[in-house]
């Protein structure tokens, strides 16, 4: 009897260390839409603030598409234009929306290394391309005011606003 209960208490505690090892690895590969992601925003923004040249925003897509790529579409489109018109105007920003599946397309698709719905941001400074996939997009679009916060408050930053 004593045996029986050895192992079960064996057997809940490795489970438990299972549980927790897999928790901490999704904690990892996913990260935090607020706080995580912001501080590596925040660092990243430091590098290439006061001298970037233009902000590229790219909606990659495939000519099917679902109901939360085109949310991700219109959310992105609508915010850029009306937080960022002047940006826009002045040549600052640039939003563009690319189907994958034109083989027109084919060579900004390769640039970006996109080949399904992404949400990309080019900051060019000196010349230079810094392009970053942002994912963490696709977890804020059943909250369009979360989306927008994190949306105008990332562009601000890269903007030194």
């Amino acid at each position: 009897m004593n045996k029986k209960i050895i192992i079960g208490v064996i057997a809940l505690t490795f489970l438990g260390i299972i549980i927790v090892m897999a928790k901490n690895n999704n904690q990892q590969s996913i990260p935090n839409a607020g706080v995580a992601s912001e501080t590596a925003n925040e660092i990243q923004s430091s590098n290439i603030k006061n001298s970037v040249d233009k902000i590229e925003i790219y909606y990659f897509h495939r000519t099917q598409r679902c109901y939360s790529c085109n949310i991700l579409s219109q959310y992105t489109r609508e915010i850029i234009e009306q937080k960022f018109s002047e940006e826009i105007k002045n040549g600052k920003i640039e939003f563009r929306e690319v189907n994958v599946d034109l083989p027109e397309n084919k060579n900004t698709a390769l640039k970006f290394q996109a080949s399904g719905s992404s949400l990309f941001v080019n900051v060019i400074k000196d010349g230079q391309d810094d392009i970053n996939q942002d994912a963490n997009v696709w977890q804020l679009l059943n909250n369009r005011s979360q989306f927008e916060n994190y949306l105008t408050n990332k562009i601000n930053s890269l903007l030194d606003k």
